[in-house]
C-alpha cells in the first residue's frame, strides 16, 4: 500500500507533481482535475482499484492517488501537510504561476512527504484528533467514470516495477563491491600461499644442500677416539 502519485494544480494547470512508480497518471489526472469544482472542498473519487483524494482551497487543488485499501486518514494527512508547506512557500504566487513553475523545487517535497506518509503506518493513529476523525466522516466518496479522448473507458495503468530501478542499482552496486572485496581477499590469500611456498622451498633447498654436503664430505672422527 502506498501513495502512488501526488500533484498540486490550479484548475487543470499542474504546478508540481511526483510519481512513486510508472503509470498514465497525467492522462488520468487531467480528467480528474477537469471534474473538480473551483470552490473549497474535500472529496475522494473511486475508480476501479484506486482512490483519488483531493483538497481544493483558494482554487489550488492538492490531489493524490492511492490503492483502494490505503487508509483515507493517511491520505488526507498527507494532503494537509503538502497544502501547508505549499502555501507557506508560495502563497499568492500560485494564483498566477505558469504550468510546472514550482515543479523543480516542490517535487522533492512531494517525494519526501509521499515516502514518509506511505511508510509510517502508525502515523495516522498518532496525528488524528477527534476533530480529524469527524472531518473524515464528512468527506464523501464518489465513483467516477473516466473517458479517454477517443471515447473509450480510461483506466489507470500502474507499473510498479519502475520503482525497483533504484533498488536494482543499489543491488548491482552492492554486488560489485562484494565481488571486489572477495577478489582482494583471494588475492591476499594467494600472496600468502606464494610467500609460504617460497620460504618452504628455500628451507627445503638448504636442507637438501646440507644433506648432499654431508654425503660428499662425511664427518670422520679423529684417530684414536674410537679406541678410547
Amino acid at each position: 500500500m502506498a501513495i502512488l502519485f501526488a500533484v498540486v494544480a490550479r484548475g487543470t494547470t499542474i504546478l508540481a507533481k511526483h510519481a512513486w512508480c510508472g503509470g498514465n497518471f497525467l492522462e488520468v489526472t487531467e480528467q480528474i482535475l477537469a471534474k473538480i469544482p473551483s470552490e473549497n472542498n474535500k472529496l475522494t473519487y473511486s475508480h476501479g482499484n484506486y482512490l483519488f483524494h483531493y483538497i481544493c482551497q483558494d482554487r489550488i487543488v492538492y490531489l493524490c492517488i492511492t490503492d483502494d485499501d490505503f487508509e483515507r486518514s493517511r491520505a488526507f494527512n498527507f494532503l494537509n501537510e503538502i497544502k501547508k508547506r505549499f502555501q507557506t512557500t508560495y502563497g499568492s504566487r500560485a494564483q498566477t504561476a505558469l504550468p510546472y513553475a514550482m515543479n523543480s523545487e516542490f517535487s522533492s517535497v512531494l517525494a519526501a512527504q509521499l515516502k514518509h506518509h506511505s511508510e509510517n503506518k502508525g502515523l495516522d493513529k498518532v496525528m488524528e484528533t477527534q476533530a480529524q476523525v469527524d472531518e473524515l466522516k464528512g468527506i464523501m466518496v464518489r465513483n467516477i467514470d473516466l473517458v479517454a479522448q477517443r471515447g473509450e473507458r480510461l483506466e489507470l495503468l500502474i507499473d510498479k516495477t519502475e520503482n525497483l530501478v533504484d533498488s536494482s542499482v543499489t543491488f548491482k552496486t552492492t554486488s560489485r563491491n562484494l565481488a571486489r572485496a572477495m577478489c582482494m581477499k583471494n588475492l591476499k590469500l594467494t600472496i600468502i600461499i606464494i610467500i609460504i611456498s617460497v620460504v618452504c622451498d628455500k628451507d627445503w633447498q638448504r636442507s637438501d644442500g646440507l644433506s648432499k654436503l654431508d654425503a660428499k664430505y662425511p664427518i670422520v672422527s679423529p684417530v684414536g677416539e674410537e679406541g678410547q
